[in-house]
C-alpha cells in the first residue's frame, strides 16, 4: 500500500471544480506543461533547455494531481512508465522493459502552476523517483490533508521551490527538494486570510 494514501482520504472539493478554478489562479499567458525537477546542483530547472526558476516566484500545487507509479529508465530515456492518481492502488506492472538500467522504480509526482513572475502562468509537473524527493512529497500531500481538515476551503498551497541538503560519505553534499508553503488559497484563487501572513509560512521539507 502507498504511503501517500492518507491524502486519499482528506475529503477534498468535487473534482469536477478542479480546472476551471485552477485555471482561475493566474491569468491565460498561452501555458504549456513542462516538465520541472532539481538538479544536481540544487538549482530548480524547468524544459528541454533546462531554464533555472526565477528566485522566489510562486507556485500553486494543484491538490488532485498527485500520482503513484512505476518508471522504468535506460541510458538516459524513458522505457516505460506506469502512474495513477493516489486515490486509486499502485499500477500492476510485468517485467520491466529490456535495457532497464534499475527495473521498475517507484515514482511520486504532482503537477503545479506558476503564479507569480516571469513564467507566471505556465504549467509543470514534477515527478521523482529519489528517497528525498519522495519524502518532500509525501510531507507535502500530508501538508494539505492536514489543511484540508482544517478547512476545505483552501486546500491549494501556494509554494516556494527550496532546497535543503545532507553530506553523502561517497558523493559530498547531496540537494533534496523543498517545497516552502506560503499560503493556502481556494479553488478560486482567494487567499486565506488567516494563513497569508509570513509568520504563518510552512517549510515542507524531507
Amino acid at each position: 500500500m502507498s504511503n501517500m494514501t492518507v491524502f486519499s482520504q482528506a475529503g477534498l472539493p468535487a473534482v469536477a471544480s478542479l480546472t476551471t478554478a485552477l485555471r482561475a489562479i493566474a491569468p491565460d499567458v498561452g501555458t504549456s506543461t513542462v516538465i520541472i525537477k532539481m538538479d544536481k546542483t540544487g538549482h530548480w530547472v524547468y524544459g528541454a533547455e533546462q531554464e533555472e526558476v526565477e528566485d522566489g516566484s510562486l507556485w500553486a500545487v494543484n491538490p488532485f494531481s498527485f500520482v503513484h507509479g512505476f518508471i522504468a529508465w535506460g541510458e538516459g530515456d524513458v522505457l516505460g512508465e506506469k502512474m495513477g492518481p493516489v486515490t486509486q492502488p499502485l499500477p500492476e506492472v510485468d517485467a520491466a522493459p529490456p535495457g532497464a538500467k534499475r527495473g521498475w522504480e517507484p515514482q511520486v509526482g504532482f503537477s503545479l502552476k506558476c503564479t507569480s513572475g516571469a513564467d507566471a502562468g505556465m504549467e509543470a509537473r514534477y515527478s521523482t523517483t529519489s528517497v528525498g524527493g519522495k519524502r518532500a512529497v509525501q510531507a507535502l500531500a500530508v501538508a494539505i490533508a492536514t489543511q484540508v481538515d482544517k478547512d476545505q476551503t483552501a486546500p491549494v498551497p501556494v509554494v516556494k521551490l527550496a532546497k535543503d541538503y545532507y553530506a553523502h560519505k561517497s558523493y559530498g553534499r547531496v540537494y533534496t527538494p523543498v517545497f516552502d508553503v506560503q499560503q493556502w488559497i481556494g479553488m478560486d484563487g482567494a487567499a486565506d486570510e488567516a494563513e497569508a501572513a509570513p509568520a504563518r509560512r510552512r517549510r515542507v521539507a524531507v
